[in-house]
């Protein structure tokens, strides 16, 4: 396959391993279990959310997607800084997703809000270094790749 310039191919694949014996014979027969999987890349494990018989122990898409955009926004950011003389010491996001569900197809993300906490070297900008959140949202690929807010409120504290 030949790729454009400036884009970027990504190869999962999602085995399912919830067969318990007779398969999707009935709502209740199955896992939803499932191992996500990449070459040179160590196994995922997932499943559902459990309001939707899912394993509570793994990972299910929801997880992932708030994760994607959290650590997406996250790698701008640390870019950003970088690039600006922010020296960021630590770094902790607290994201939360809202997915509404929806009688006629299902459901879907009303909003993600990211809570970053940076910790940044005393004496740099703290406000340049709240700013710059605006940036990496406006950069991120994956928050540019969905059709719902994502929100950010982040708190920029200094280094003892």
């Amino acid at each position: 396959m030949t790729k454009a310039k400036g884009e970027h191919h990504y190869t999962v694949t999602v085995n399912w391993t919830g067969n318990t014996g007779t398969g999707t014979s009935s709502y209740a027969a199955y896992s939803r279990n499932h191992v996500i999987q990449a070459e040179g890349k160590p196994d995922v494990p997932g499943s559902s959310d459990p309001a939707f018989r899912g394993d509570p122990a793994r990972w299910n898409p929801e997880d992932m997607l708030v994760a994607s955009l959290s650590a997406c926004h996250k790698l701008w950011y640390l870019h950003f800084c970088a690039v600006e003389g922010i020296t960021v010491e630590a770094y902790r996001d607290e994201a939360q997703g809202i997915m509404a569900e929806d009688p006629a197809r299902g459901g879907a993300f009303t909003r993600v809000t990211l809570r970053p906490e940076v910790t940044i070297r005393a004496g740099d900008d703290a406000a340049l270094a709240a700013e710059l959140h605006d940036r990496a949202h406006h950069f991120c690929f994956i928050a540019n790749s969905v059709n719902f807010p994502v929100r950010c409120e982040p708190r920029i504290v200094f280094a003892r």
